[in-house]
């Protein structure tokens, strides 16, 4: 195999916008042949698949976060490289890091919709996890490949890409050596072992709230005002990594909710008169009258009037970015058109790097892959009625194709993707039209949700493979193998949520005490049910959220990240900030700023180790719990104490976290 001198950094104009007639070299230049696909990326992708979709999806269903595992997995993929003392890693890796990261996409599309048939006490069988991801994982694959010259190449220097900026860096810097894989090793031990002791023993508490003081149970009970934190090590690290300015808009979202219209409400409720109240809860004239203080708590009203408000945000917001980028699917369709009657030929005669599937490949696959959702719905999920089958799989298709390049934009810029929003949009026009076909009550929850995973499913892979071609792109490696062994990845990764769900559903649940929070199947849940059941729909509470997202993007405030603050709870929401503030702590502490960005970087890895420590370890604690090792103290758990001793644990965690940090050198 010919080796390639390649340069030790990514070249000056990665990413700027490039001049007229300037044209970017990757590391891997095009007429290079590097070791890409080999025996050992293969087997490590496709373990780093199984590995961080368990963890991914504890975490996803425990707080509402699902982490991007692209960040870790290249720390990892590049210190196993350096300690097997294997040279020329750069291509591997890539495809280990492509193969890898579909856990954490997949998962996304999993956990934040098909939860909700548990939560609405309807059946979930395995095959139907499976398949509903394994769908709509391939889906999102093929429905990005057209739009990749678009976001990866043309687009180049206007977008940032946040996610595939850092993980090209980690890869690069792998390749030169360095000790980044010990450092997310101590950093994964130190959260992890934080998490799986407040997870399994319970010596201190994960979540804190004011009611923890006299003067805030006080304020909780007449004025309807509750701040809660929470505390793990996973939210602290994610924080981090979202930093200050994104992490205080969707705080700003709950502070909205929380501490202006959860109190106005709580203090007009005694004049409303009770059936209107009624009305706007979601509950009868007798419940109100029978135990007002009981249904009127700052938690209750968070449930029955900000998540709504928080629902009609996303959706308006989701339906803004597919205004906004029509033009780029008109740009990108006309590409694929263009490649597609150039035949396999004209594929060919590209460079590597430029070499996607070809058209008339991608075409064969997702006829393929729509024709085999079509008999899953059929048989699968709606009993064999025609109509209704023909109408889920054109809300599919079309829902996804729209939605594509709102993921993908989304990823491109702020690195993160707003698929839960979306997919409520979908899961709204989905029952509404299926009612319009005769399906309804459970069996129409149960396909509207199903539905709603796939299409879920396919943008939150469409948005992470677009990070993963960006990734190649810099670096210098072939897109079509990057696209071909994706298909591997999604098919491991989907079977492995699946039953990562079913352990977590029998061993926590998804209601009751003690319950798994999964805040976005929640919210589906509450979307769906008044839909598909007759009951009390609040339109006019989705109306104002549609309303606000209009204004917030009028004056330029990004609506979504904005309403998603909305219906997450607070407590999962302000340790963003404090993980953010952790951030700007570290990266402005000196004059120089390469010594800025040095412990910046350095902090970076010890997010992930955090992340990727706390949601393994949580994934271990219930896999304890799933075999009867009940080791929790839950009377000590329970106490103000476990509360005060949560909150010294955590200044301690964040004290540590900006130490470590603040130990980089400008060298590094």
């Amino acid at each position: 195999m010919k080796q390639e001198t390649r340069p030790a950094s990514l070249p000056e104009n990665a990413y700027r916008e490039l001049a007229p007639g300037e044209e970017y070299t990757p590391i891997m230049p095009a007429a290079s042949t590097p070791r890409e696909v080999t025996p050992y990326s293969v087997t490590m992708g496709l373990v780093m698949a199984v590995v961080f979709s368990a963890a991914a999806a504890f975490l996803g269903l425990k707080v509402g976060q699902v982490f991007e595992a692209a960040i870790p997995i290249a720390i990892i993929a590049v210190g196993a490289g350096n300690m097997t003392g294997r040279r020329n890693m750069l291509g591997q890796n890539v495809i280990i890091q492509s193969i890898g990261a579909s856990s954490g996409v997949i998962v996304a599309g999993a956990i934040f919709t098909l939860p909700a048939l548990y939560i609405l006490g309807l059946d979930a069988q395995f095959y139907q996890v499976f398949l509903s991801s394994l769908f709509g994982g391939v889906l999102g694959i093929v429905l990005l490949i057209p739009f990749r010259k678009y976001f990866v190449k043309e687009m180049h220097g206007k977008y940032p890409f946040p996610e595939a900026t850092a993980t090209t860096e980690v890869l690069v810097s792998g390749e030169k050596g360095g000790n980044q894989a010990k450092l997310l090793a101590v950093a994964g031990l130190a959260g992890g072992l934080y998490d799986f002791v407040v997870g399994t023993f319970g010596l201190w508490t994960e979540s804190v709230s004011t009611r923890l003081c006299a003067w805030g149970a006080a304020a909780a009970d007449k004025f309807k005002v509750v701040f809660g934190l929470n505390t793990s090590a996973a939210l602290l690290g994610l924080g981090y990594i979202i930093g200050l300015k994104y992490a205080l808009i969707i705080t700003a979202g709950s502070c909205l909710v929380w501490f202006i219209i959860v109190p106005l409400v709580g203090s007009l409720a005694g004049s409303i008169d009770p059936a209107a109240l009624a009305a706007l809860l979601g509950v009868t004239r007798e419940e109100i009258l029978a135990q007002p203080d009981t249904l009127l708590t700052a938690e209750n009203l968070f449930q029955y009037i900000g998540k709504p408000l928080g629902i009609g945000g996303i959706a308006m917001a989701g339906l803004i970015g597919i205004v906004r980028q029509a033009g780029i699917i008109r740009q990108a369709v006309g590409l694929a058109v263009k490649e597609l009657g150039g035949g396999r030929k004209a594929t060919e005669t590209q460079e590597r790097t430029q070499r996607d599937l070809t058209m008339k490949r991608v075409l064969s696959v997702l006829v393929a892959a729509l024709i085999a959702t079509f008999v899953f719905f059929h048989f699968g999920v709606l009993g064999g009625n025609l109509l209704q089958s023909v109408t889920a799989i054109l809300i599919v298709f079309v829902i996804a194709f729209l939605f594509t390049t709102v993921a993908a934009n989304a990823i491109a810029i702020v690195g993160s993707n707003p698929v839960s929003g979306m997919t409520l949009m979908t899961l709204i026009l989905s029952s509404l039209v299926l009612v319009s076909v005769g399906l309804s009550g459970k069996s129409g929850m149960t396909a509207a949700l199903i539905i709603g995973g796939v299409v879920c499913t396919a943008l939150s892979t469409a948005g992470g493979l677009v990070t993963d071609l960006k990734i190649g792109y810099w670096i210098g490696t072939t897109p079509r193998k990057q696209e071909s062994w994706k298909f591997l990845g999604t098919f491991v990764s989907a079977a492995t949520v699946a039953g990562v769900m079913m352990i977590l559903n029998k061993t926590y649940g998804f209601v009751g005490d003690g319950a798994l929070v999964a805040p976005q199947a929640n919210a589906m849940a509450a979307v769906i049910q008044p839909l598909m059941t007759g009951g009390q729909t609040p339109w006019m509470l989705y109306f104002c959220g549609a309303a606000l997202a209009l204004i917030l993007t009028a004056i330029g405030v990004p609506a979504l990240a904005f309403a998603l603050g909305m219906f997450i709870p607070m407590s999962l929401n302000a340790p963003l900030v404090v993980g953010g503030l952790v951030a700007w702590f570290v990266s402005s502490r000196s004059k120089d700023e390469g010594l800025n960005k040095a412990r910046m970087d350095r902090g970076t890895l010890i997010a992930s180790g955090f992340i990727a420590g706390g949601a393994l370890m949580g994934v271990v604690s219930a896999v304890l719990k799933f075999a009867g090792a009940e080791w929790k103290l839950t009377e000590w758990a329970a106490s103000k104490g476990a509360e005060w001793t949560g909150l010294a644990m955590y200044a301690l965690l964040i004290c540590y976290f900006a130490w470590h940090s603040l130990k980089a050198k400008k060298e590094e």
